[in-house]
């Protein structure tokens, strides 16, 4: 009987401290359930305001990148196409006025006027000395048959082209005089005669020889100094730049803007699958987030508890 008593002493005894344990356990869960609810609130409310306030910024700023790409590629395709249209039509209005134009202030074209004056009146000089020796020419034929005449390598006034290709083939150039002279020349006079029908001295041939080398020597440079006073090279440049670049370059802005454009359409679809992704997330993770407590008895603790219900 004693011993019966003692055990269910000690068996009351272990009952009422695995209440005791049961009952802190439930105040724990309790306790655990009431902060998880409570965290679950805080942090589901966080992850809407992030998501809410991330949705807006990526609203925004696909409204700013959908106005900037194009008011930004309009705006570029403008500037570019308003450059190669200016630039081109500045170097086509040179072409036809080189001395007139919106690059008369970085192009020096105005300032060789002024020298154009000097080199019609040396066209004009040349054109007066040959025709003059020609007709002295013309009045030796009969006593000197073999001589021939001078080509004159402008034309006629007021315009004095220069135009050495349109010379008879019965003439010689200007340079060519000594050699015609030559044989008319005594080289060996001394006291300033000559005889054997030689009527020019070695002194004489000698300045006629001077003059004609120097004056053919300034023919020959003549295209050359036109081509400048006419800013001949800065037209060829231009007209270079014209054929070879202008067009190309209206083509190649036009190109450059497509490309913006397809960019601008390419970062637009990516922002958008981004934002459709983003929310799919935010839907998947708040319908499956939620945190439940959960409580388990230990195996050992619940085999006792059976036990002490059993007696």
């Amino acid at each position: 009987m004693e011993s019966n008593s003692m055990e269910a002493n000690v068996n009351v005894r272990a009952s009422s401290n695995l209440d005791s344990a049961a009952e802190k356990l439930d105040d724990a869960s309790a306790n655990i359930e009431t902060q998880a609810r409570k965290n679950r609130r805080l942090i589901n409310n966080g992850l809407k305001i992030v998501f809410v306030t991330t949705t807006m910024i990526m609203c925004l700023n696909l409204v700013a990148v959908t106005v900037l790409s194009v008011s930004g590629v309009l705006r570029l395709r403008r500037t570019l196409y308003l450059f190669s249209s200016d630039a081109c039509i500045a170097l086509d209005n040179f072409q036809e006025n080189p001395y007139n134009n919106s690059l008369s202030s970085i192009l020096p074209c105005q300032e060789l006027l002024k020298a154009k004056p000097v080199l019609s009146q040396f066209s004009a000089g040349i054109y007066d000395l040959v025709n003059e020796v020609n007709a002295n020419i013309s009045m030796q034929a009969t006593t000197y048959p073999n001589l021939v005449h001078v080509c004159n390598p402008f034309s006629a006034p007021p315009n004095y082209f220069y135009q050495p290709e349109n010379c008879p083939d019965n003439t010689i150039r200007i340079g060519d005089i000594p050699k015609v002279l030559k044989p008319f020349t005594c080289l060996d006079a001394n006291d300033g005669t000559c005889e054997n029908g030689n009527f020019i001295t070695n002194s004489e041939y000698a300045k006629v020889e001077t003059y004609t080398n120097s004056i053919q020597d300034l023919l020959n440079v003549y295209p050359s100094m036109e081509h400048l006073l006419e800013c001949q090279l800065v037209k060829d440049a231009f007209s270079q730049v014209l054929v070879n670049h202008c067009k190309p370059m209206k083509r190649y802005a036009k190109m450059a803007w497509v490309g913006m454009v397809f960019l601008g359409v390419i970062m637009v679809l990516l922002i958008l699958l981004w934002t459709i992704k983003a929310s799919h997330e935010h839907c998947y993770h708040i319908s499956d987030g939620s945190v439940e407590p959960h409580f388990e008895v230990p195996n050992g603790l619940k085999s006792r508890v059976d036990k002490e219900i059993e007696i």
